[in-house]
C-alpha cells in the first residue's frame, strides 16, 4: 500500500520551484473569499487560524484570497481582507511568520473588484470600469432562484444605495492610480515577509472586465485588440515587478475563457494574454474562468467549477503557449492531478474546496494515508454562505470557518458515551468521542450504517463520499459497533453509561394528502425502504412481488448496500412509472426530480411555496434547477390543494384555477420531521442526552455534522 501510494502521487508530492521560491509540493490552497477578516479589512485571530490550520495540513502555499489593494476602494465583500495601507503589514506579517513556522509558504492575491465594488457602491464612490455597461437584455435567472429570505438578504445593502456612477478611466491618472494601487500593495506584500503576489485578473473584477470584449468597448489604447484589451494588466505587472524587484515571485489569475457569453474571452484571447503576461514579467500563469453574472450556473461552471478538470484542457493549451509554470484548480482529484502534472498538463494544482473539507490532505497523502481524507461533496455551502454576506463554512467540516470557536476541549476524564443512530451525525459523534478518548458504544437499529444518506446518496453521488469516510472512520477499535440493535432504556441502563448522542434522524411519514392511500403513491420513507431494501413487507401492497423479491434479495447479497452499483442499476430499471409527480420541491424533492428525469422519467414537481430548492445551497441550486429545466421537469410552485385520484394528481394553481396531470407514481418528498421519540424515553427516564442532526429538526448533512461537533465538544 505505501509502495503504492508513493508511486500514485510522486509528481504530486515532489518540491516545485516559482522564480526563487522553493515549494514543498505541488499543492496550493487556493485563493478564496472568506469573509474571517476583521471589518477594518486586517487579520485577526478568525482569520489567521484559517489560514494557518491550511498550512498545518501541508499544502505548499496558502493564497489569502482576494485582498483589497485600495480598502476601502474597490472592495467588494463585507469583511474582506485589505493591503491597502501601512497599517496591515503587522496582521500580515504575524500571519506570513506563522504559515512559515508550518513548512509552508503565503501568497497575496490583489485584488480590485472594479465594477463588483459593494462598497464604492454604498459609499457613493464611482465604479472603475473600462465601458459604462451595457444594459442587459436578458436578466438571467440569479434572483428568481434565489428564497425569499435570500433575496432580503443579498439586497438589503441596495436599500440604502443612491444611484451607481462609472469611472470608466478616461484619463492617465485614473489609469495610473490603479497601476500604483497594485504596485503598493506588492511592495507592502514583501515587506511584511510575504512569498509572492497573485494579481487577481479575472471573475468580472477589475483586469478581467478590460480583457473581456464583452464589457471593454473602448476605442483607445485599452480598447480592441486583444493587446490592447491587456494593456492595464501588463502595464500593472511591470509596475509591481519593479516594486518587488526581480527575484520577487509575481503571477496572475485569469479567465481562459467566459462561459454563457456570446462575446466574451476565448481561449484564443487567453492564450494571447498569457503570453503578454510572461513578456511583462509573471513567473507563472493562474488559469480559471468566468461568466455571465446574471445566470446562477455561472458560479459553478466557472471558477468554482462542478464539472471534473473543467480548465485542465485549457491550462495545457496556455501552458504549451508560454515558458512558466501554470497553475490549475477545477474540481481535481489527487489521481488526476498527479497524472496530468506528470503529462505536463499543468505544474501545480489549487485545492478550496477540498482543503476545507479536509486541511490535512497534503499531508495525509504524504503518509499514504489517501484513504483518511475527509472528502468534498460539492454541496457549494462554502460559497453560498459568502452570497449570505456570511462567512465561510464547510458542510462536512465544521470546523472550517470555526477553527477559534469549535475545538474540541480536552475531556477532563474517559467517559462511556453511547450514541444512538448511525447516520452521519452519529458516526461523527462517534468518531469525535473517541478522539477524545471516551469509551464508545454506537447502536444502528438496521443492518448497516449511512442512515438516510444513503438514499440521499443513490440520487446525488458525491454524498457517497462522506458516508463511506465516516464508515471507515467508525470502523475502529476504539469503538463499539453494534448494527441491528434498538435502544431501550433498559438497555442504556444495563451498559452503564455517563451520557448519551441521540442521531435517530428524521421520519418522513405520509403527510395527511387525500388520495396518498393509493397504491402508486410513495412516502419518503417509504421510497426508502424500496431503494434500500429495507422493512419492504411494509410496502407490500404498493409493489409487486418480483420487486420485492428483486430488492430483498439485493438486501439480503449486499448489492443494495453498494450505492454506487444501485445509481448504475438504476439507469435500466426501477419500479418507478414513467410519468411521476411529486409533490414537495425541497431538496429532497428537486435531487429526485433530476435523478428520475436523468432515466428517463417524464417528472412534474408540485410546490406549496414560490420558489423549489429550500434546503440546497444557492450556489448548487442555480445548478440543480437549471438542469432540471433542461431535462424538461416541469417545477410548478405557488401550488395548492393536491389531491390524489386514479393515477392523476389534482392540484390549484396560483391563479386559482385547478388543474390536472396524469402520474404512473407519485413520491410525496415532503413531512418530514424530527425523530425524538427515543431522545424524549431516554430523558423521561433519568439519563443525559444530547441530541444531534435531523431529530432535532432536518439540517441535513451539514446540520448533522455541525451538531456532532457542538455536541461531543464539552464532553
Amino acid at each position: 500500500m505505501g509502495m503504492f501510494t508513493k508511486k500514485r502521487f510522486r509528481h504530486l508530492m515532489s518540491p516545485g520551484r516559482i522564480n526563487q521560491l522553493e515549494l514543498r509540493n505541488r499543492i496550493f490552497f487556493s485563493p478564496m473569499g472568506s469573509n474571517l477578516a476583521e471589518e477594518d479589512g486586517s487579520v485577526g485571530e478568525r482569520l489567521r487560524t484559517y489560514y494557518v490550520e491550511r498550512a498545518k495540513g501541508g499544502a505548499a502555499l496558502v493564497t489569502m484570497g482576494s485582498v483589497s489593494v485600495g480598502f476601502p476602494v474597490g472592495a467588494s465583500n463585507w469583511r474582506q481582507e485589505a493591503i491597502s495601507d501601512d497599517k496591515f503589514i503587522p496582521g500580515l506579517k504575524a500571519l506570513a511568520d506563522e504559515v512559515h513556522q508550518h513548512g509552508a509558504k503565503l501568497a497575496v492575491q490583489l485584488h480590485h473588484a472594479g465594477i463588483t465594488a459593494m462598497t464604492d457602491m454604498l459609499d457613493g464612490r464611482p465604479l472603475a470600469c473600462p465601458s459604462v455597461p451595457k444594459a442587459s437584455k436578458d436578466s438571467g435567472d440569479f434572483v428568481d432562484v434565489m428564497l425569499e429570505e435570500e433575496q432580503a438578504k443579498f439586497f438589503e445593502p441596495y436599500a440604502t444605495m443612491g444611484e451607481i456612477k462609472y469611472d470608466t478611466l478616461d484619463t492617465e491618472e485614473s489609469i495610473e492610480r490603479i497601476v500604483q494601487m497594485f504596485a503598493a500593495a506588492a511592495d507592502r506584500a514583501k515587506r511584511a515577509g510575504i512569498d509572492a503576489v497573485e494579481l487577481h485578473a479575472g471573475h468580472g473584477y477589475i483586469f478581467s472586465t478590460f480583457l473581456s470584449p464583452a464589457y471593454n468597448q473602448r476605442t483607445d489604447d485599452f480598447g480592441g485588440s486583444v493587446e490592447n484589451r491587456a494593456r492595464l494588466l501588463t502595464r500593472t505587472i511591470r509596475a509591481v515587478r519593479e516594486a518587488v524587484g526581480p527575484d520577487y515571485p509575481v503571477w496572475m489569475r485569469f479567465d481562459s475563457q467566459e462561459f454563457l457569453m456570446d462575446y466574451g474571452i476565448t481561449l484564443e484571447d487567453a492564450i494571447r494574454v498569457a503570453q503578454l503576461g510572461e513578456e511583462a514579467g509573471l513567473d507563472a500563469i493562474h488559469v480559471s474562468a468566468h461568466g455571465d453574472s446574471n445566470y446562477g450556473r455561472t458560479y459553478s461552471t466557472g471558477h468554482a467549477t462542478d464539472i471534473r478538470n473543467c480548465f485542465v484542457g485549457n491550462a495545457a493549451k496556455i501552458k504549451a503557449a508560454v515558458s512558466i509554470p501554470v497553475i490549475c484548480p477545477g474540481r481535481i482529484e489527487p489521481e488526476d492531478a498527479d497524472r496530468f502534472i506528470a503529462q505536463g498538463k499543468l505544474d501545480f494544482v489549487t485545492m478550496g474546496r477540498k482543503l476545507l473539507a479536509d486541511p490535512h490532505l497534503p499531508n495525509k497523502l504524504l503518509a499514504e494515508q489517501p484513504e483518511t481524507v475527509r472528502p468534498c461533496v460539492y454541496c457549494y455551502t462554502c460559497i453560498s454562505n459568502i452570497f449570505k454576506s456570511s462567512h465561510v463554512i464547510c458542510a462536512v467540516n465544521p470546523l472550517t470557518g470555526f477553527e477559534t470557536e469549535r475545538q474540541p476541549e480536552p475531556a477532563e476524564r474517559r467517559k462511556k458515551v453511547l450514541v444512538v443512530g448511525g447516520g452521519p451525525g452519529g458516526m461523527e459523534s462517534a468518531r469525535l468521542l473517541a478522539n477524545k478518548g471516551h469509551q464508545v458504544i454506537l447502536c444502528e437499529a438496521t443492518d448497516r450504517l449511512g442512515g438516510t444518506a444513503q438514499f440521499a446518496s443513490v440520487a446525488y453521488a458525491p454524498n457517497q463520499r462522506i458516508v463511506d469516510w465516516l464508515k471507515r472512520e467508525v470502523h475502529d477499535d476504539r469503538i463499539d459497533l453494534r448494527l441491528n440493535t434498538r435502544v431501550t432504556s433498559e438497555l442504556v441502563r444495563s451498559l452503564g453509561v455517563d451520557e448519551v448522542i441521540v442521531a435517530t434522524g428524521a421520519k418522513r411519514s405520509m403527510p395527511p394528502i387525500p388520495g396518498s392511500d393509493r397504491d402508486f403513491v410513495f412516502s419518503g420513507d417509504d421510497m426508502r425502504k424500496l431503494v434500500l431494501g429495507h422493512d419492504l413487507e411494509e410496502i407490500a401492497d404498493k409493489t409487486g412481488g418480483s420487486t420485492r423479491f428483486a430488492m430483498k434479495w439485493g438486501s439480503k447479497t449486499g448489492l443494495t448496500g453498494k450505492l454506487g452499483l444501485l445509481r448504475e442499476g438504476s439507469k435500466f430499471w426501477m419500479p418507478i412509472g414513467k410519468r411521476v409527480v411529486i409533490l414537495g420541491g425541497e431538496l429532497v424533492g428537486l435531487e429526485l426530480a433530476e435523478f428520475l428525469a436523468k432515466r428517463g422519467r417524464q417528472v412534474t414537481v408540485l410546490e406549496d411555496s414560490s420558489r423549489v430548492g429550500r434546503g440546497l445551497p444557492l450556489v448548487r441550486r442555480f445548478r440543480v434547477i437549471d438542469e432540471c429545466h433542461e431535462l424538461g421537469v416541469a417545477l410548478l410552485t405557488n401550488t395548492a390543494d393536491a389531491h390524489i385520484g386514479e393515477h392523476t394528481v389534482a392540484y390549484t394553481n396560483d391563479s386559482g384555477q385547478e388543474r390536472t396531470i396524469g402520474a404512473d407514481t407519485v413520491i410525496v418528498a415532503k413531512g418530514a420531521t424530527g425523530d425524538d421519540s427515543v431522545a424524549d424515553m431516554l430523558e423521561r427516564d433519568g439519563f443525559t442526552v444530547h441530541r444531534v442532526g435531523d431529530c432535532t429538526g432536518v439540517g441535513y448533512i451539514e446540520g448533522a455534522m455541525r451538531d456532532a461537533a457542538l455536541a461531543t465538544r464539552t464532553i
